[in-house]
């Protein structure tokens, strides 16, 4: 089991670091952030999307933590099938 947290952990490492590579911005807050061109609005925008990020993590999360058992239960399953 410890050989599976370490690999999860690693995953969610790997993630973090192309953390920059997902910073996109939906299109109304994209028309917002180009509307506004004045100094320091780049900033704001990359503070945006950082928002946007974790608001589309939390469900992901809450998600992985309700059905756990079940994902680990399939996991464990297909590991035993194939040898």
């Amino acid at each position: 089991m410890n050989s599976w947290v370490q690999r999860i952990s690693l995953l969610i490492f790997l993630t973090f670091l192309t953390f920059n590579d997902a910073l996109t911005q939906c299109a109304m807050c994209k028309a917002t952030i180009e509307g506004n061109e004045e100094v320091g609005e780049l900033e704001y925008g990359y503070n945006i999307n950082i928002g946007i990020l974790f608001l589309m993590i939390i469900p992901y999360i809450i998600l992985f933590i309700a059905f756990r058992k079940k994902i680990f239960k399939v996991i464990r399953e297909i590991r035993n099938a194939n040898g």
